[in-house]
């Protein structure tokens, strides 16, 4: 199986503003530090989150189609590498969210 190739765009103005582009595709991924960032929640896009040693992330795609999910998260966990962060826990939901509806999945 070949392996994907991502490359990061960083904001040179802010470090917690990266972008995960997929070299092959149209995937993008936007990184928010969320103790840092107003993030609000785009229902028509899919978020996951991770923590990098105490730093709450949010990641959430940007004009995604719908096709291949398991990219999604294979772009995250290239991310995670980068930052150094290898074990990173990817989540489905945003930690501390509870109730119906808000089961976690998780993703190593």
């Amino acid at each position: 199986m070949d392996q994907s190739i991502f490359l990061l765009v960083k904001d040179s103005q802010d470090d917690c503003k990266d972008v995960i582009r997929h070299r092959d595709g149209d995937l993008k991924v936007r990184v928010y530090c969320l103790s840092k960032d107003k993030y609000e929640l785009d229902p028509s896009e899919l978020q996951f989150y991770g923590n990098d040693n105490g730093e709450l992330l949010a990641f959430e795609t940007i004009g995604y189609d719908g096709s291949d999910p398991l990219l999604v998260i294979e772009a995250i966990r290239w991310y995670a590498d980068y930052i150094d962060n290898p074990k990173m826990e990817i989540m489905a939901e945003k930690p501390g969210v509870s109730g119906p509806g808000h089961d976690k999945f998780f993703f190593n």
